[in-house]
């Protein structure tokens, strides 16, 4: 299996790995560094700084960005040069987690820290929590039919919860299965299986729905913190990591990674706001 670099930065943490349909580009963030990042595949990687942490950039249907930053969720427009605050929940102590977009366009974020939750946003900025008790979610997907969501929980497991598409509602977390090691952000294939960023351990997993280890791919960075697919066809894997937590970082660890040809991942959704 061959691991290319995609992006050669030496991000502290880079995150939120999310491929823009529309412009055929990667958009990641890296969250200490307060920056989110475009990047034009075989080009270049254009960085936009911020005032403060982001999580996640993702695509909206009326064009621009909704970007999850500490203090909440605030829109850009396309040029990048005007936001407007469309969910404002600042409050010491809280981090801004994983982001991830339903297939009807609403937004779901988590926070991290001891009272960490699970946010539904929907396009008009109407918020809620949707689960409590979630200290270190770092990923969200959904199952190809969107009867399934998927957490990720940075204390070694990944939870399931029915879903309902059309309300927007969730069951209650029970675990889909337990992993030695630290798992980060997740992607799923069209094939319902799992491909998750082991932290700790260098690598990339796939599991299939039933909560099965079907493969391990060993990757050239040491902490490698999330994953999304994208291409053309959207078969190929990237990868984000980190140098933050990295005691003797190499010359791959920060980069964006790329697996091609790996499996088809599912369309993305963008925001309905």
């Amino acid at each position: 299996m061959q691991v290319d670099t995609a992006v050669p930065a030496a991000a502290r943490s880079g995150r939120a790995p999310t491929w823009d349909i529309g412009t055929e580009t990667l958009l990641w963030t890296d969250p200490p560094a307060r920056s989110a990042h475009r990047f034009v595949p075989g080009r270049t990687d254009h960085a936009m700084e911020l005032p403060q942490q982001v999580s996640a950039a993702k695509t909206r249907s009326l064009g621009g960005l909704a970007l999850h930053l500490t203090e909440g969720i605030a829109l850009f427009d396309s040029t990048g040069s005007h936001r407007t605050w469309l969910v404002y929940w600042a409050r010491e102590g809280v981090q801004a987690g994983a982001t991830a977009i339903d297939a009807k366009g609403r937004l779901w974020a988590t926070t991290l820290g001891a009272d960490g939750w699970l946010a539904r946003v929907t396009g008009d900025g109407s918020a809620s929590i949707a689960l409590r008790g979630l200290p270190a979610a770092n990923g969200i997907a959904w199952s190809p039919d969107s009867t399934r969501m998927y957490l990720t929980d940075g204390t070694g497991r990944i939870d399931v919860l029915d879903f309902d598409l059309d309300s927007g509602r969730c069951g209650e977390r029970r675990p889909l299965c337990e992993i030695d090691g630290e798992p980060g952000g997740l992607a799923v294939d069209a094939d319902g299986r799992l491909w998750v960023a082991i932290a700790d351990r260098g690598e990339i997993r796939c599991y299939t729905a039933e909560g099965e280890l079907e493969r391990t791919i060993p990757l050239p960075v040491q902490r490698p913190t999330d994953c999304c697919f994208g291409g053309p066809d959207l078969t190929h894997l990237y990868i984000t990591s980190a140098t933050d937590d990295v005691t003797e970082p190499t010359e791959a660890d920060g980069a964006i990674l790329i697996i091609r040809d790996l499996a088809t991942g599912l369309r993305p959704s963008s925001f309905a706001g």
